[in-house]
């Protein structure tokens, strides 16, 4: 019985296609999750009256034994065990060499199509929680280098022209809220998961008496899944968790690009530390942004793994299908992808150094006050669109006389409009340009302050809540 479908077979299966066919070599990191799946399946298996109380527990001594060795990571990766057709199997024979003959009976009323639907979902539940983790890692390094800067101004940009000063810390307050996007992504994402599949056997439902119910809040599930042959071919929560992966590189993929951006000699805004960044073989001098460059390069992977897994399912018919032993490897890389460019953003953030006084000159210069004075236009009574005319005008006429606005004189202010005062050089200075934007989402330091106080709050109540939940379950 090496193999779990071998009583139809008489001749021998290819070594070629049983190579090709075997996923143990990546699966096998399914085998804590299925562990645990088994553990209820046998459970349920007592309660149904298929086996009885002695026989449960050892077949669950057994899996607990089993997971014992699996604690040592060298144990699945034995020369004996390489030609294993997949975890499910891998635990079957390892049990019945633990616990004898009655292991058999474990895989009663169930099909590999549940249980590794069970154990994936398992998994990655659990995935979703560690990698919320890492996100508030990377938030709360965010909120501590934008409390760092929470005055100190720079070049706000659009099409990557400077448009309007913007303080520092108010730049990074926009990636806390991508970030906090992703993690309620993550979250919806989570409430896909955690549904149970166990029990729909390989495309029908099962005979025995096992109470499903039972057994999804044995797993810790919120509920079961509705339709057995959609429950056996669904994998749209890989899909949602892929999704919301994918949105996330894409968000540190733009961040890695403005740091790198940032970072270059002609703008001169950040310095990166030793720790963060690498030399050339070639040219001395170099200092590589390699940090973040992977993690802009390893974002394309991970969309990578999106776009291939929605073509790997759109094709297929009710209800499993072989193909989809192809999204284990893909999510697989997803989670480690997205896992380690969490850690390294958050570990370029406390590596990062702002230089003040050159982000400070460049977001003074290159006429980042014309809106301002555009303003200052209209609370003198001017219609904003002649203002804005207005202001154009004076911009190219400053540019010709190679000056800055608040360069020119009152006299050459007033060629353009009669409107224009002495005090138009208080509403042009940067200080004031930057506390004139005040309302909720601007970048005014009074702003940037109470919004690095709410995003505080965020943090800190969501690691309240873990806690309550956490203490509840125990």
């Amino acid at each position: 019985m090496s193999k779990l479908w071998g009583g139809r077979f008489s001749g021998e299966t290819d070594p070629h296609f049983e190579s090709f066919n075997s996923s143990f070599r990546f699966d096998r990191r399914l085998l804590d999750a299925d562990l645990i799946g088994s553990t209820a399946q046998t459970r349920a298996l007592e309660r149904a009256g298929v086996i009885d109380a002695k026989e449960s527990s050892a077949i669950i001594a057994g899996l607990e034994q089993l997971r014992d060795l699996a604690r040592d990571p060298s144990y699945t990766t034995r020369a004996e065990y390489s030609e294993t057709e997949d975890v499910h199997s891998f635990i079957e024979a390892r049990l019945v060499e633990i616990a004898g003959p009655v292991a058999y009976k474990i895989h009663t009323g169930r099909s590999r199509n549940d249980q590794v639907a069970t154990a994936t979902r398992i998994f990655l539940r659990d995935e979703i929680d560690r990698i919320d983790e890492l996100f508030k890692g990377l938030e709360s390094a965010l909120l501590d280098k934008a409390e760092q800067h929470a005055s100190d101004p720079i070049p706000g940009y659009t099409h990557l022209q400077k448009a309007q000063p913007v303080i520092f810390g108010h730049y990074l307050l926009a990636y806390f809220e991508m970030f906090e996007r992703d993690r309620d992504r993550f979250r919806e994402a989570r409430k896909r998961t955690n549904v149970c599949p166990l029990g729909s056997g390989a495309v029908a439902g099962t005979a025995f008496q096992i109470d499903r119910e039972w057994l999804a809040g044995e797993l810790g599930f919120e509920g079961v899944t509705h339709n057995s042959l959609d429950a056996v071919s669904d994998r749209d929560y890989i899909i949602d968790f892929m999704h919301g992966a994918a949105q996330a590189m894409m968000h540190l993929s733009r961040m890695a690009e403005d740091l790198i951006i940032y970072s270059s000699q002609e703008f001169g805004f950040i310095k990166l530390s030793d720790a963060i960044a690498t030399g050339s073989s070639l040219m001395p001098q170099k200092k590589n942004p390699d940090s973040l460059e992977l993690i802009r390069g390893k974002s394309a992977r991970v969309l990578g793994h999106l776009t291939g897994t929605l073509a790997l399912v759109k094709g297929l018919p009710l209800a499993y299908n072989k193909d989809l032993q192809e999204d284990k490897e893909a999510l697989f890389d997803t989670i480690d992808t997205l896992s380690a460019s969490l850690r390294v953003m958050t570990t370029v953030l406390g590596n990062i150094e702002l230089n003040v006084e050159r982000a400070r000159r460049a977001a003074a210069t290159d006429f980042t006050g014309a809106t301002d004075l555009a303003d200052y236009l209209v609370r003198q009574g001017v219609q904003f669109r002649q203002a804005h005319e207005l202001v154009g005008r004076i911009v190219m006429y400053a540019i010709e006389q190679t000056k800055q606005l608040e360069e020119l004189s009152l006299e050459e202010f007033r060629k353009f409009s009669e409107k224009i005062s002495q005090d138009v050089y208080t509403s042009l200075t940067l200080d004031s340009v930057l506390a004139s934007k005040d309302r909720t989402g601007g970048t005014s330091p009074a702003r940037v302050t109470e919004e690095l106080k709410r995003a505080r709050s965020i943090i800190n109540l969501q690691q309240d809540e873990n806690y309550i939940a956490g203490s509840t379950e125990q």
